[in-house]
């Protein structure tokens, strides 16, 4: 067994040869709007800001950091594998101040470790499962003690593979790929956002294509959608169908 791409469902690549429709289109819209749905179910979250970036699972960590990252954060990273460390250097990037808790390679993170080594951090931040290690770490403890604290958890390798349960363990911002567990080819990042997260998301992030405050305009809310990119119609396709077998 290897960390993937997987091969993708029949479904799938059937979905592939659909004609390519508009990214304004009505019927995209609707196409869109249940793919959000059915990831709701996957993330197990009644987050309203829920959709796939279009790009690749890092995107889907950038998204993350640079919309609630502002100057000199204080933000706490487990570090047990490639993705811990790939955090680390897009939160710095983002301009965060990181307490890197090391553990390693191939073995679980200690939630406390993550709590206890910041006083009063913005974000704590863990990968659920290290793709690079095939470790879990356990993602429940942290969401429960963190206290005014963010918590981001990279989600690439678990969704869909094993429970991953959003609202349950009070994550604020997640994010995960189409090539592992669900069965897609690579090109999306299905990300999920609390209402929490919202009211502290930076006014004007470094990134204009993953914008928060203009891309929730486009992919979610009802009605008229406002414009923000071309999305890649075809890899939706396939995310819903992927989605459906789920």
């Amino acid at each position: 067994m290897g960390p993937g791409p997987s091969n993708p469902y029949p479904e799938v690549m059937e979905a592939f040869t659909r004609p390519v429709l508009g990214h304004l289109d009505p019927d995209f819209i609707s196409l869109l709007d249940e793919t959000n749905e059915r990831l709701k179910q996957v993330w197990q979250t009644q987050n309203s800001l829920t959709f796939p970036v279009s790009a690749t699972g890092s995107a889907g960590m950038e998204t993350a950091f640079v919309n609630f990252v502002n100057p000199g954060d204080q933000v706490v990273i487990g570090v047990n594998g490639v993705f811990g460390n790939r955090m680390c250097d897009v939160a710095e990037r983002a301009g965060a101040t990181v307490t890197r808790v090391e553990e390693e390679w191939g073995r679980a993170i200690d939630p406390q470790r993550l709590l206890d080594a910041h006083p009063d951090p913005q974000i704590i931040a863990v990968v659920h499962a290290e793709t690079s290690t095939g470790i879990r770490n356990d993602v429940a403890p942290i969401g429960e003690a963190k206290g005014d604290a963010l918590l981001f958890v990279d989600c690439v390798t678990s969704l869909a593979g094993i429970p991953v349960l959003i609202d349950e363990w009070n994550v604020d911002v997640a994010y995960s790929g189409t090539q592992k567990c669900l069965g897609v080819p690579p090109g999306l990042s299905p990300v999920t956002v609390s209402d929490r997260a919202m009211e502290r998301i930076v006014e004007k992030p470094q990134s204009w294509y993953l914008d928060l405050n203009m891309i929730k305009d486009y992919v979610t809310g009802e009605g008229a959608r406002a414009y923000h990119h071309t999305a890649p119609i075809s890899m939706l396709y396939a995310l819903h169908a992927g989605l459906g077998v789920v």
